[in-house]
C-alpha cells in the first residue's frame, strides 16, 4: 500500500518541517475546559467569509468530522451515516468522537468540536482527508496546517457550518457536509486496515461489554434481532437526533498508551495523547461474542492490522465500526 503513489505521496508529506512544529508544540500550554468550552481558541460564532468551494478536498478524500460527546451535547446528529467512529479520551477524563465518511454522507453532522494532536497521528493513514473540527488552541494549530490533511474550520468554510438554536454555543455547531466535500469516495479509500468477511473462529459468547474512562462510560449490548451492538453512555441508551439507536456491526476495544501530551486546559487539565502506531492487545465484539486479538500498525501511514493468536487476520462484520481506544494497563 505505501509502495504506490499513494505511499509516494505521504512520504513527501512527512517533511522535517511537521517534526520541527511538532517539537516546538512541546512548549505549549492549553486553553480549553473540562468540557471543552473554551477549546477553539475563539469566540464561539466568529467565522470569515470565505467559500467552501474553495476547499481542497478531492473526490479521493474520506471526510473526518470530530463531534463533541458532553453530556450537552446528546444527542448528536448524523454518527450513524459514518463508516468508522472512533472513540477518545480527552480532558478531565471526558470523550470525544472522531465519525468517518466515505460511503455515505448525512445532511447535517455534529455538534462539532474541536481537535486534538492525537487526531493527526490517527489520520495518517488516510490520503489526504478533510477534516472538520471547530478549531484548536492556537499553539496546537501551526501543527495542524502542516499536517497532510486538509483542514476545514468554520474559518475556512463558513458557509458549511451553521449554528443550532436549540442549544447554547459551543455545543450548537453544525456541519453540511455536502458543501465542504464533493460527494462520497468510496470504501477504498477506508485504508484503515480493516478487513471484513467470515466471523473468525472461538471466541467467548458475551452480550454486553464496558469500557470505562475516568469520567465517561460506554457500555455495547449485543441485540440477535438487530445483528447490532446497541450503544449506551454513561448509562443512557444512544440514540442521534432522528430518534435512531447508535448500533455498530463491530466494536474494538484497542488497548494502546495514552500519555501526556504538552496540552492543558485552562483548568489545568492535561490533554492526553492517544498513541495509535504500534501493537498491543484489543478486544473485537462480534456477533454476541468477544474475541482476544492483537493489533499492530507500524508506521503512522498505515492501517491498524488485528490477528489471532495464531497469527490469522480478523475479520469484522460488514458495517459500521467502532473503535474505542483504551488505556493499557
Amino acid at each position: 500500500m505505501d509502495t504506490g503513489p499513494r505511499g509516494r505521496r505521504r512520504r513527501a508529506a512527512t517533511t522535517a518541517a511537521l517534526l520541527a512544529t511538532a517539537l516546538t508544540a512541546a512548549l505549549a500550554a492549553g486553553c480549553t475546559t473540562s468540557d471543552g468550552r473554551l477549546d477553539d481558541g475563539r469566540a464561539p460564532d466568529r467565522t470569515e467569509a470565505q467559500s467552501p468551494a474553495e476547499s481542497r478536498a478531492s473526490e479521493d478524500s474520506v471526510l473526518a468530522v470530530k463531534i463533541d460527546n458532553v453530556r450537552r451535547a446528546r444527542p448528536q446528529t448524523g454518527i450513524n451515516s459514518a463508516d468508522v467512529v472512533y472513540v477518545e479520551q480527552v480532558e478531565g477524563g471526558l470523550s470525544r468522537l472522531m465519525a468517518v465518511y466515505a460511503t455515505k454522507l448525512p445532511k447535517v453532522v455534529g455538534p462539532v468540536r474541536s481537535a486534538r494532536e492525537s487526531d493527526l497521528e490517527l489520520l495518517r493513514q488516510f490520503e489526504e482527508p478533510t477534516l472538520a473540527f471547530s478549531g484548536a488552541q492556537s499553539k496546537l494549530m501551526p501543527l495542524i496546517n502542516k499536517a497532510p490533511l486538509d483542514a476545514r474550520t468554520p474559518e475556512k468554510a463558513a458557509g458549511a457550518y451553521y449554528r443550532g438554536t436549540g442549544r447554547p454555543a459551543p455545543h450548537n455547531l453544525y456541519l453540511r457536509p455536502a458543501r465542504l466535500v464533493p460527494g462520497t469516495p468510496g470504501a477504498a479509500t477506508l485504508t484503515t486496515g480493516f478487513r471484513y468477511g467470515a466471523a473468525p473462529s472461538g471466541g467467548t459468547p458475551q452480550t454486553s461489554h464496558t469500557v470505562r474512562y475516568p469520567a465517561a462510560r460506554f457500555t455495547f449490548t449485543w441485540s440477535a434481532s438487530k445483528a447490532r451492538w446497541l450503544v449506551s453512555m454513561d448509562g443512557t441508551p444512544s440514540r442521534t437526533t432522528d430518534g435512531r439507536r447508535m448500533a455498530p456491526a463491530t466494536v474494538v476495544v484497542q488497548y494502546v498508551k495514552v500519555r501526556k501530551s504538552a496540552y492543558h486546559d485552562s483548568l489545568g487539565n492535561n490533554t492526553p495523547y492517544t498513541e495509535t502506531v504500534g501493537s498491543g492487545k484489543a478486544k473485537v465484539l462480534r456477533g454476541g461474542r468477544v474475541h482476544d486479538v492483537n493489533w499492530a500498525r507500524p508506521k503512522a501511514t498505515s492501517g491498524t492490522t488485528f490477528t489471532t493468536s495464531s497469527g490469522a487476520p480478523v475479520n469484522f462484520a460488514k458495517g459500521q465500526v467502532w473503535v474505542v481506544f483504551a488505556k493499557a494497563s
